[in-house]
């Protein structure tokens, strides 16, 4: 088992990962303006962006960019520097670093180098969206952001149709009412589904609802601000009540309603077989011979 040696002693630098607001400024805490002062450097996700938050606080600190596209030439730089005694704060444009950002391949780097990681408290978005969802706050299973490509993103949705807990998901918005036809088809329309959008900001709204009328809103609305999506797990009230879309199809029918959506061929098998309790290699042989036919 590895042990982090106290930072307060430490021959290294310091890692500081210090979270920035989702949208309201005064979320910042005062830790976190005190970390930023004090490091060597800032390693921000945009620069130009971070820089009006330091602008807002009075922060000089000098800034370095560290982002998707140059994280494999930035890393090594920043564990040298670590190494040679300085701190270093790692921020994304919003919310706790790590998450959607190349703060994880750092923080793996930082520890493989014996480097302390400290990480300062702050805002989130997805824990932030689900306290005032009124979906079950627990358990929870945060999923990020899902596959662009409409196929993989479906067989992901598949692998989590059963799943009890509260998902998780963020989403842009202009992705957002493709992504929500996708749960709607995969989890069922009466799957209870909760949008929030412009969190902490002046706008900031909650959207509740059946997988069916958050869709039918997103097809009516010019969606605009970043969204966090939350969808009720499947407990056993849920498996219940909620409809088969596909019930009154044949299995085989139900197969090709799923191909047709987006999901490869092996994977609408798998999931018919499992909901219908049929044998998976005769499905699939009967899915190919009317294909065929």
């Amino acid at each position: 088992m590895q042990e982090q040696k106290s930072y307060a002693k430490h021959q290294n630098g310091t890692l500081y990962l210090v979270p920035t607001p989702i949208g309201n400024l005064g979320d910042m805490t005062q830790r976190a303006i005190e970390v930023l002062k004090e490091v060597a450097v800032i390693a921000a996700e945009d620069t130009r962006h971070t820089q009006h938050l330091l602008n807002q606080y009075g922060i000089d600190q000098r800034q370095v960019s560290f982002h998707e596209h140059n994280k494999e030439s930035r890393i090594p730089e920043l564990v040298k520097r670590l190494q040679a005694g300085e701190d270093i704060a790692q921020v994304s444009d919003a919310g706790m670093p790590s998450i959607s950002d190349p703060g994880h391949e750092l923080v793996k780097a930082a520890i493989l180098a014996d480097i302390p990681v400290v990480p300062i408290p702050g805002a989130s978005a997805g824990i932030t969206a689900l306290i005032a969802s009124g979906l079950a706050p627990q358990p929870f299973t945060f999923i990020g952001f899902l596959p662009r490509k409409a196929g993989e993103q479906a067989a992901a949705l598949a692998e989590l149709v059963d799943r009890p807990e509260t998902l998780i998901f963020y989403e842009a918005p202009h992705r957002l009412a493709k992504t929500l036809r996708q749960i709607r088809a995969v989890f069922g329309d009466q799957r209870p589904v909760v949008l929030a959008r412009e969190l902490t900001k002046r706008y900031e709204e909650f959207l509740r609802g059946t997988a069916a009328e958050v869709v039918a809103w997103a097809d009516q609305t010019e969606v605009r601000g970043e969204f966090v999506v939350m969808v009720a797990g499947n407990d056993q009230a849920t498996q219940m009540t909620t409809p088969d879309p596909l019930a009154e199809l044949t299995t085989v029918e139900a197969v090709k309603a799923l191909v047709e959506s987006g999901l490869k061929a092996s994977q609408a098998v798998k999931q018919v077989a499992k909901q219908r309790q049929v044998d998976r290699q005769s499905l699939y042989a009967a899915y190919l011979a009317e294909k065929e036919g």
